[in-house]
């Protein structure tokens, strides 16, 4: 075999794919432990714990819209750049990155204003009211502060992951996690003697601090380990155009991706305030998994586009194979850990009685769907890297408005409450899972072989 067919052979190996997984799982799982901490925490205070833990359960979950979203260009830039990587063209996109992180910039601020003005009205729309609307809101307006940070961070990522390295993202990420963990503690019970506590409010401080942090680390990375920079010329470069549509296209999917999980949670808040606690507790775990198994799905993001790049199709087929089989071992392996904790997950987040047999009823649920669920975000991670945005959006677009929407709505109809919104996320994930395999095998297999 000559030395360029083991190069080939070698490309996809267990090494390669964990050098990019790992590091992108622990970056991935920070972003939703953030959250885990401010639920955990507030779920444990002295006073107001269910509707406060309520409240940003349901502010979380649309920080998370907004930023799942507007941070498709980060998806799109991660494909431009590792394709461009790939074919060795890294000089054409040089001055499309910082026009990106301006547009970036610009938009987040437009939408800060907007959705702060309008936030009573945002979470009426989740079904919130009276106390629970009043947290919601305060934590809001504190915590979307640094939702320009935010989008800055990750778009900035998406140039780490294109340019094949997701370890300066896992470092900042890190960081990031254990300053808003530290703060939170710190500032919802304060310190006896000195200060009181700030309840919900420390937590959404603690957050920002935690936002604040990843940027600046990022913003180091991005200046001095990459070949961009932040001067903006006045021509836009002609792949700006391209991205954009491409970006346009992840938006759509990411907002009908989020349709779903706004409905789940205005039911589940209709159901009443024990509902909406445990809905947030199951809510953030599921996220917390998914964000998991993405570290895998980001790897055959980065790889997959750069095979692409390559024309390198026998490498593209077996970096599916192998990076599913690691994703699916993964979601049996946090399930099974989950069933010997089972009852001593709930206690971690709350002490409610009522929210805790909520729980319990729901869990079996959440850990049933994983190894489905593992399928759908790798090859979800695998087709952005090679820049089928149309086609993930018009999946999405079937899987939440064809299956979503019409499961949940019948299992409300008679009367399965919290069971309605989890029987409508595992129709929802079967959907996008299998059509993502069936697809990539009849596009991809034959020029593999």
């Amino acid at each position: 075999m000559s030395a360029k067919a083991k190069d080939i052979t070698s490309a996809v190996t267990f090494k390669n794919i964990n050098r990019l997984a790992i590091p992108a799982i622990i970056a991935g799982i920070a972003e939703p432990l953030i959250s885990l901490a401010d639920v955990a925490i507030i779920g444990n205070v002295s006073y107001d714990s269910v509707p406060a833990q309520g409240a940003v359960g349901i502010v979380g979950s649309f920080l998370s819209a907004l930023i799942w979203i507007l941070a498709q260009t980060k998806t799109a830039i991660s494909a431009y750049v590792s394709q461009s990587f790939g074919a060795k063209r890294i000089n054409s996109i040089k001055t499309l990155v910082p026009q990106l992180l301006l547009f970036n910039l610009l938009l987040s601020f437009v939408l800060y204003i907007v959705t702060s003005i309008a936030a009573t009205f945002i979470f009426e729309a989740y079904n919130a009211s009276g106390q629970l609307l009043e947290y919601s809101v305060s934590y809001y307006r504190i915590r979307a502060l640094g939702f320009p940070l935010t989008l800055l961070t990750f778009a900035i990522f998406g140039v780490f992951r294109g340019m094949q390295n997701t370890y300066w993202a896992m470092k900042c990420s890190l960081i990031g996690a254990a300053v808003n963990i530290s703060f939170n503690f710190l500032l919802v019970y304060g310190i006896e003697g000195l200060f009181e506590g700030f309840h919900i409010i420390g937590a959404a401080y603690a957050s920002l601090l935690a936002q604040l942090t990843m940027f600046l680390m990022a913003l180091w990375y991005y200046v001095n380990k990459t070949p961009f920079s932040f001067k903006v010329k006045r021509k836009i470069n002609p792949k700006m155009k391209d991205l954009l549509i491409m970006s346009g296209n992840l938006f759509i999917r990411t907002a009908s991706l989020n349709v779903a999980i706004y409905m789940a949670n205005a039911y589940a808040t209709d159901y009443g305030k024990n509902f909406i606690a445990a809905q947030s507790i199951l809510m953030n775990i599921w996220l917390f998994f998914s964000f998991f198994i993405d570290g895998y799905a980001n790897a055959g993001n980065a790889m997959g586009g750069r095979f692409l790049g390559e024309r390198n199709y026998p490498d593209l087929w077996r970096l599916s194979k192998k990076i599913s089989f690691y994703a699916i071992v993964i979601a049996f392996g946090l399930g099974i850990i989950c069933v010997l904790l089972y009852s001593q997950i709930g206690m971690l987040f709350n002490k409610d009685a009522n929210v805790l047999h909520i729980f319990k009823d729901m869990f079996w649920i959440v850990l049933l769907m994983q190894p489905i669920n593992a399928l759908a975000f790798i090859y979800d991670g695998i087709f952005k890297g090679l820049g089928e945005a149309k086609y993930l959006r018009n999946l999405l677009l079937v899987a939440t408005f064809g299956g979503f929407i019409p499961t949940l709505l019948l299992a409300d109809h008679f009367g399965l409450q919290l069971y309605s919104v989890w029987i409508a996320f595992g129709i929802w994930m079967i959907i996008r899972s299998f059509t993502l395999v069936f697809k990539f095998r009849s596009k991809y297999l034959a020029r593999a072989v």
